[in-house]
């Protein structure tokens, strides 16, 4: 199953420019189990996407969208941290913008130290309901729960969306680099502009699906109220790609309700539209 379904002229691997990699893992969830189950449901729902960007005016699939092997990820978390860089690093070293599809959070650490082996100056924009930044949780540095202290070792990160951390987070935290929520929804986008001129040149992203309300997106292992609604996040994605080199991203913590597909198009639609917003507009 492709991304998009999209016809095979334009999801070979050498003329693809981005390259859609399925990171089926959820061992450290530590509430609602399933996340393995998004990348599946995630493409499943891509098919039905109408492939014209509106705000763009592009069709962003022209430029070739590869849909490679799921990761055999060992159950161990450090172990599958390792070999989701291993293979992540092969394909930001052939030039391509590489999608991450979680499983879990703790996916993108893999994905973070392979983008900062192929490009310098290199920082992170995420977008998440919880700060995650403890530095072990339940006996494991890798677990979900510690994404953002792990990547914030490999280089800086913004925040944003931030409506749940414990309070030793709050305590350790850098707070310059922090969007909240309650902000967000007081003062708009405009909230987070300081916090955003603190990124490099060149931006990973990585949106943890809980930074929206779950009023729009259910489908998660950790829900939390008071979250971002669609143009507020694509809006502040859209401002990062243009002020930015944007060279990769993940979508993860997708928990598939085969009732309600719903939230599985919406993961889908904002890989698609932030694919549009890089290299469309």
């Amino acid at each position: 199953m492709n991304f998009a379904d999209l016809p095979a002229a334009y999801t070979g691997y050498e003329q693809a420019r981005t390259v859609v990699l399925p990171i089926p893992y959820d061992k450290t969830s530590t509430w609602r189990k399933g996340a393995d189950l998004g990348p599946q449901a995630l493409l499943a729902a891509s098919a039905n996407m109408e492939l014209f960007d509106i705000e763009t005016g592009s069709e962003v699939f022209r430029t070739g969208i590869c849909t490679l092997p799921p990761v055999d990820c060992p159950a161990d978390p450090a172990a599958m941290v390792d070999e989701v860089e291993k293979q992540a690093l092969h394909h930001f070293r052939n030039g391509k913008f590489v999608v991450g599809l979680g499983g879990e959070h703790s996916v993108t650490v893999g994905l973070v130290r392979a983008a900062a082996r192929k490009f310098g100056n290199l920082s992170v924009l995420q977008f998440d309901a919880h700060s995650d930044l403890r530095p072990e949780y339940e006996g494991s540095p890798f677990n979900h729960a510690c994404v953002m202290s792990r990547v914030s070792e490999i280089c800086g990160v913004v925040q944003v969306g931030i409506r749940s951390m414990d309070k030793a987070e709050w305590d350790a935290a850098d707070r310059d680099r922090i969007v909240f929520a309650h902000d967000l929804n007081k003062y708009g986008m405009n909230a987070a502009a300081e916090a955003l001129e603190l990124l490099t040149d060149t931006v990973y992203i990585t949106v943890d699906l809980d930074v929206l309300d779950p009023s729009v997106m259910p489908s998660t292992g950790t829900p939390e109220p008071g979250g971002l609604d669609w143009y507020t996040l694509t809006g502040l994605i859209r401002r990062a790609a243009g002020e930015r080199t944007i060279i990769g991203m993940d979508v993860v913590e997708l928990l598939p309700d085969q009732s309600n597909p719903a939230p599985d198009f919406l993961a889908a639609k904002l890989i698609y539209r932030t694919l549009s917003m890089v290299f469309g507009q």
